[in-house]
């Protein structure tokens, strides 16, 4: 079961049926999916993807996801989950655009580091960063991430696949 999990200033909490709406603003937000490399999908969609978290993903533990909480707001999203890319786990890190440039950038990345070493036992994680998103490849650098390769999607967009030992951080 996907684990409450707390930093200094944000408590990850697995996905709550009344979270839904917070979720779909953020996924539909323009610079969010800017950043994170993906075109806007609809709104259904997003809600169908929601409810696939709830009913599927919790359920058969398939990895895990949280909901980002600063005291009772929601601040973004985050997840620790096998990646294609490469054999083993990505970290995935959303924020809405409000709480950029705060450092909880920084102190979610330090949370699921210590989630992926502490719970699950990986050695290490990667991390998927577009190459135009300056803010993030330089977090992950400030970080000790590596990087591992570029890889260059079908749109011609590239990504830095980053990759991070799990403990020292």
């Amino acid at each position: 079961m996907t684990p409450v999990l707390h930093t200094e200033r944000l408590t990850f909490r697995p996905y709550r049926p009344e979270d839904e709406d917070a979720f779909v603003a953020l996924l539909r937000d323009e610079e969010v999916c800017r950043w994170m490399g993906q075109e806007r999908v609809p709104e259904e969609d997003i809600r169908t993807l929601f409810r696939a978290i709830l009913k599927d993903v919790y359920p058969r533990r398939l990895f895990d996801v949280w909901g980002l909480w600063q005291q009772d707001v929601f601040v973004g999203h985050a997840e620790v989950k096998k990646t294609g890319n490469v054999d083993g786990h990505e970290l995935i890190a959303a924020l809405a655009p409000p709480y950029w440039g705060r450092g909880l950038g920084t102190e979610v990345v330090r949370g699921l580091l210590r989630h992926a070493a502490g719970t699950l036992g990986l050695k290490e994680a990667y991390g998927m960063v577009g190459a135009d998103n300056a803010a993030s490849v330089a977090l992950c650098h400030r970080l000790g991430f590596r990087h591992v390769r570029d890889v260059t999607g079908d749109d011609g967009k590239v990504t830095k696949l980053m990759v991070i030992a799990t403990t020292g951080n």
